[in-house]
């Protein structure tokens, strides 16, 4: 199995992405292609132990955060994102990960991999923890503005995800809204219920902002408006609360005690909220495997949405969900035919 990491993308890139990706070389037995400016990403190399496969492609430009994603794509065609989504869509690698852009990773995936079939927008995803586990999330941006169709096919890639990536057997799909009862919400998540509904997967309804994180569903759906502002609301609450807590245990000899004595349950929360134990974000809809990862990721992230794709690869995410996108639009037609028969 092939991995291509840009070696470029990110805030801490290229000596993060570096470690991060001989640490998956390592770690999951992996073939790892570096993508980026050969001399930068040697020099990082030659200041590890190189473990595993790992070698580098020649990518010499990068598209910065501040370039148009869809124009960048086009204009910068030697840059390490567009090198290698390029590498999957012609099989010298099995799935791309990148911290880079993430408007230029999707753009770059949807001209160079296309989207499957029957899929109208692809939906980026991200494991949330929870009280019970993790709970799926999509879309946290992809698509701020949705219709009805597009939050019902996030369902089913949100339900197959759940169920092939983190083998839950049967993934409870929930739609966010304002209330629970069926009558709740705007036009897009009214006319949304009933396709998620009568789709062939364990829709349970709508579920409240309240309970997003106390396990209740295993995914759930919503645009990428209302995704992005929980994914980033979610991101800062957590990183205000350990400072509250730091600030509080400083105060006093007790607290500090305290703190040590708790250290191992402190470390296990941290394990549990942390964005770099889940490492990078699928592109759900897309004919490959595209891994997208938080701007600030470091080597574990990295590492982490290594696994992320080569667990994707594994469980064949891609033919999952192109046969159930297929199976539903059998179904419909067949429906269809009998109504006008």
């Amino acid at each position: 199995m092939k991995i291509a990491v840009d070696a470029m993308g990110g805030d801490f890139a290229p000596g993060e992405i570096v470690k991060g990706a001989l640490q998956a070389a390592a770690e999951y037995e992996l073939d790892i292609i570096l993508v980026g400016d050969e001399k930068q990403v040697s020099a990082e190399l030659g200041k590890c132990e190189t473990g595993g496969l790992v070698r580098v492609v020649h990518a010499p430009e990068v598209i910065e955060m501040r370039d148009h994603p869809a124009v960048a794509v086009r204009r910068k065609k030697n840059s390490s994102i567009v090198r290698a989504t390029q590498m999957v869509k012609e099989g010298e690698a099995d799935a791309i990960v990148s911290a880079g852009s993430t408007g230029a990773s999707m753009a770059s995936a949807l001209l160079s991999l296309g989207r499957i079939k029957g899929i109208d927008r692809p939906a980026i995803s991200i494991v949330l923890p929870s009280e019970n586990g993790a709970t799926v999330l999509l879309d946290i941006g992809a698509n701020v503005d949705c219709k009805p169709q597009n939050l019902l096919q996030f369902g089913v890639m949100g339900y197959l995800y759940s169920k092939k990536i983190l083998g839950i057997g049967n993934p409870r799909v929930g739609l966010l809204s304002n209330g629970e009862e069926e009558t709740k919400g705007n036009e897009v998540t009214l006319a949304a219920f009933p396709l998620l509904q009568n789709a062939e997967i364990n829709f349970i309804g709508n579920v409240e902002g309240g309970d997003i994180f106390k396990g209740v569903a295993d995914v759930l759906v919503c645009d990428g408006f209302v995704g992005n502002i929980i994914l980033k609301a979610g991101e800062g609450l957590a990183e205000a609360l350990f400072n509250i807590m730091k600030e509080e245990i400083a105060k006093s000899i007790l607290a500090k005690m305290g703190s040590v004595m708790a250290s191992a349950a402190l470390k296990g929360f941290q394990r549990r909220i942390e964005y770099t134990e889940y490492g990078g974000a699928p592109l759900l809809g897309v004919n490959g495997v595209s891994v997208i990862c938080h701007g600030r990721s470091t080597a574990k992230a990295i590492k982490n949405a290594v696994r992320v794709a080569k667990e994707s690869i594994d469980n064949y995410l891609v033919d999952a969900i192109r046969d159930s996108i297929i199976a539903e639009k059998k179904e419909v037609d067949c429906t269809n035919a009998q109504g006008s028969g």
